[in-house]
């Protein structure tokens, strides 16, 4: 019998029991401690799978690393010595792809669940909860006539918001890239840890950080809308071009209306990722008075459906948007990122027109360990004018 029919059959067997499958896991023991950190910076990785013939783990390394079976049919692991970071992994029975079963800490990144394990040092550490205080993270409904529907959003407010209710505070919109929705940031990205620890530090000025669905034809992220519980799928952030820019206002009015927030542009920043990269470029393009610090990571900067030129369609909202700039316009982006190209040529056209811009070239490609990385570069160059 296969290991997935196994795993069938024990599921359904078990599932018969009523009182097994509907009561809480209080008598679930894990059988072994996974992952392991080691003094070294490697991990170490055990599952137990008897029947198996083949099990192997990806995201730890680039491509696979095979684990190791002993008599008992307990596989495991150790890796190389890993960089500090925080990594995504998961593994693969005999094709089939599973979590970690002795491992709770999940993220889903569209369709799939990965588990997450951290090793510590530098920026990593920016990444794990730390002894601070913390802020709240809250899922918000909002109405957008723009789109014809109620929509959810996720907003974080830093640590003594609540308290302090005479106190204003700058926005900073953070944007998620194809297939993300409103969760991604903050499960991803770690957004609501990297914010409380920098804050915390005094890195970073306390701010409000607001984290849309930029998925225009969704209400909110799958599972919390009436459309039930569809699968995933990346296709279903694709929307006619500039469809969620043009009801960014609705955003921006609610958060405004309904937080205790600097409202000028001084106080006003958009960054974002991928697909939210593009929508930030492309916002703050049409809307040259609202954003006064522009971030684009691994930005999709399309134009018309193509690359970017040096038309005056391109280039007049360019002309108008600088004519009164940003304090920062950022750029980052992996050398192996396959947008890299069209974030050169899109370089070339800012230097063409002597329009300046900040620009920080990293390793690797269009991954989140690099969009979490670009984020604490980003966030302490924000608001500073405050002081």
């Amino acid at each position: 019998m296969s290991i997935k029919n196994l795993i069938l059959t024990a599921a359904i067997a078990v599932c018969a029991i009523p009182s097994v499958c509907a009561q809480e896991a209080l008598n679930h023991k894990v059988l072994h401690h996974s992952p392991i950190i080691n003094p070294d910076s490697t991990a170490t990785i055990v599952i137990n799978a008897p029947e198996a013939e083949k099990v192997e783990v990806f995201g730890l390394a680039p491509g696979a690393l095979e684990m190791q079976r002993d008599s008992a049919g307990i596989w495991s692991l150790t890796t190389p010595p890993l960089s500090p970071n925080l990594y995504t992994y998961s593994i693969v029975v005999d094709g089939v792809r599973t979590a970690d079963p002795s491992n709770v800490y999940l993220a889903r990144d569209i369709s799939s669940l990965s588990n997450i394990l951290i090793i510590p040092g530098g920026n990593a550490d920016l990444y794990a909860v730390q002894d601070v205080p913390h802020g709240n993270v809250s899922k918000v409904w909002y109405d957008s006539p723009a789109l014809g529907m109620q929509r959810r959003m996720t907003v974080y407010t830093p640590a003594g918001y609540e308290n302090n209710t005479d106190k204003k505070y700058p926005v900073l919109y953070l944007l998620h890239g194809m297939g993300g929705d409103e969760d991604a940031w903050n499960e991803l990205g770690r957004a609501s840890v990297i914010l409380d620890n920098m804050i915390a530090s005094g890195a970073v000025e306390p701010m409000i950080v607001v984290m849309p669905n930029g998925n225009a034809e969704k209400a909110a992220a799958p599972g919390y809308t009436a459309e039930g519980m569809y699968v995933p799928d990346g296709r279903f952030s694709v929307a006619p071009a500039g469809k969620f820019e043009n009801s960014f206002n609705d955003i921006v009015g609610y958060v405004d209306s309904h937080y205790r927030t600097l409202s000028d542009k001084e106080h006003r920043a958009i960054a974002g990722l991928s697909m939210g990269g593009g929508h930030s470029w492309r916002t703050s393009l049409w809307n040259p008075d609202e954003f006064g610090y522009v971030g684009l990571f691994s930005a999709a900067v399309r134009w018309n459906g193509g690359g970017v030129d040096d038309s005056e369609e391109l280039v007049t909202p360019l002309k108008r948007q600088f004519a009164n700039p940003p304090a920062l316009y950022w750029i980052g982006i992996g050398k192996e990122d396959f947008l890299y190209g069209l974030n050169a040529d899109y370089r070339k056209l800012l230097d063409s027109l002597s329009i300046p811009y900040t620009y920080h070239e990293s390793e690797g490609g269009h991954t989140w360990n690099n969009w979490r990385d670009y984020l604490t570069l980003f966030l302490p160059q924000l608001f500073k004018q405050q002081k």
